[in-house]
């Protein structure tokens, strides 16, 4: 174990700093320390040590060189156990610093700061701070090197049991840490001025690094010849599955991940009271209501009652008794929601094996962030897909005839889970249920036949949505056979004129959004 004597402490984040170097005390360990730390340390109370005494070189550049010198990286990369290294050390007068209590500039703080300039990110690029960590950490048998405020007491607890040391386990995980950190924070200053070009900001720098944490391994991957683990990142601002808290049930396989995540994202888009049921990242059924959640749910499960069972079903309002009854009617392999009361919880607990997940829905988050896609020796990365119809009628109506109120409000819905079905898309819709939904077909008459087979109700009333354009008029021709009365599409196939006469022969009612839905 390494014995702790002397400690070089120079910290941004100065929480818990006072107590932390005031437990080191107590172990009689003298304290180096620089600028506004040493100052905290003094106001503290404690003994503590100017780094430009101990080196006797001065700060100097404005603080850019404090602390690169010999006696501090010779006393933290010195091995104590080679003979050679301690006899070099005591040569030139350099003594072993045992532990680097070190956080770094706040770069990602600043860089996320509105009217950030070039020159305050420049300042905010730490030098001296990363250069030590990494002596410490590649040195871990002989020295402890502590970067998180969370692992101070972990520390102290440690020298407290040992006398004053702390052991090379510790010291590994620690050590650790500290290249997992610099990594995030060289990733991070690349990724910022990668994305600068002649005075302007790109969102897709030259090189782009991403850090994620392991949350945990799973059972296997896809299929059971794969393995697999989830990551989460490292800062989540909105409702996701990766900031789910398992409240029951298995533990989370690859695919229900995925499904979760497709599920969660799509019932996000409404505010009113929705239950989305998803089956391989599709949506089999989608419906809301006025009256309560089970309501909305019984409805969504009709929809397909065959591709509902061993779903993944999405709520938008905390789950009550009624409806966790309704659910657990079928199997159901995963639940999330906002919420759940206790009763619905006592429901849920009679099915062992249900996965239950809540997500709080903090009010006024923002949607952000990137969509990336891992393929064979690249990555394909974009924007979200966060684009959304301020007011449906503001689109252009194509057709002679317009849509009615009620048209509109199943356009509405319809287009919004739309988007979320896999290309090529097509939903038949009531304004508040979906009636057939055709996924992920290689053409898009295909799909809307699909549509027509797998509803459990008439097409007759309904409106069709589409993710794309039409490239032929046979969709069109199809949605009225079936009984549909208005259709709402991108547009901008050469073909929208045959398109739009075919909708005016059948008398009806088409939008044209302008943005299109794909989905891969």
């Amino acid at each position: 174990m390494a014995s702790i004597k002397r400690a070089l402490i120079s910290v941004s984040d100065k929480r818990g700093l006072g107590d932390f170097a005031k437990g080191l005390s107590r172990f009689k360990v003298a304290i180096l320390s620089t600028g506004g730390t040493a100052q905290a340390l003094r106001e503290s109370g404690l003994t503590v040590e100017d780094v430009s005494h101990y080196t006797g070189f001065p700060e100097m550049l404005d603080g850019r060189v404090k602390t690169l010198h010999p006696r501090i990286h010779g006393g933290l990369l010195g091995r104590r156990s080679i003979p050679a290294h301690v006899n070099k050390m005591k040569e030139h007068g350099i003594e072993p610093i045992d532990m680097v209590v070190v956080n770094l500039y706040p770069f990602e703080a600043t860089i996320a700061k509105a009217g950030c300039t070039l020159e305050d990110a420049i300042e905010n690029i730490d030098i001296g701070g990363p250069a030590m960590i990494r002596s410490a950490a590649k040195n871990y048998p002989d020295v402890t090197v502590v970067i998180d405020p969370d692992d101070y007491q972990i520390v102290l607890d440690e020298m407290e049991r040992s006398g004053g040391a702390v052991s090379a386990e510790t010291n590994f995980r620690l050590a650790k840490k500290v290249f997992q950190n610099t990594s995030r924070y060289d990733g991070a200053i690349a990724n910022y001025l990668g994305s600068l070009s002649d005075g302007k900001k790109d969102i897709f720098p030259d090189t782009i690094s991403l850090q994620f944490v392991k949350a945990y391994g799973l059972r296997y991957g896809e299929n059971p010849h794969q393995k697999g683990a989830f990551y989460r990142e490292l800062s989540i601002s909105e409702p996701c599955v990766a900031g789910a808290i398992l409240l029951q049930g298995k533990e989370l396989s690859y695919n229900n991940i995925l499904d979760a995540d497709s599920a969660l994202e799509t019932v996000k888009e409404f505010e009113e009271t929705t239950v989305v049921i998803i089956k391989h990242t599709n949506p089999c059924g989608v419906a809301r209501s006025t009256q309560s959640l089970a309501d909305a749910y019984r409805r969504a499960q009709s929809c397909d009652p065959v591709s509902a069972f061993g779903g993944i079903v999405a709520l938008n309002r905390t789950v009550d008794a009624e409806t966790a009854q309704a659910i657990i009617s079928i199997f159901t392999e995963v639940v999330i929601a906002p919420g759940y009361s206790d009763e619905a919880k006592r429901i849920f607990s009679a099915k062992k094996d249900l996965r239950l997940l809540e997500v709080p829905f903090t009010a006024g988050y923002r949607a952000q962030g990137l969509d990336m896609k891992k393929v064979v020796g690249g990555m394909l990365i974009q924007e979200r897909d966060l684009g959304k119809l301020d007011d449906i009628r503001r689109c252009k109506v194509v057709t002679t005839r317009q849509p009615t109120a009620e048209e509109y409000r199943a356009l509405e819905f319809g287009w919004k889970i739309c988007k979320h079905v896999k290309s090529n898309a097509i939903v038949y819709a009531t304004p508040d249920q979906t009636i057939g939904i055709g996924a992920g077909q290689m053409s898009r008459i295909d799909s809307s036949k699909i549509a027509v087979l797998k509803a459990q109700f008439p097409i007759k009333g309904t409106v069709m949505a589409s993710d794309a354009m039409f490239p032929f008029r046979d969709s069109v021709d199809e949605a009225a056979k079936a009984g549909a009365t208005a259709i709402i599409q991108p547009g901008g196939s050469i073909r929208d004129d045959e398109v739009i006469k075919a909708a005016n022969e059948a008398s009806l009612a088409m939008l044209f959004t302008g943005m299109r839905h794909f989905r891969h």
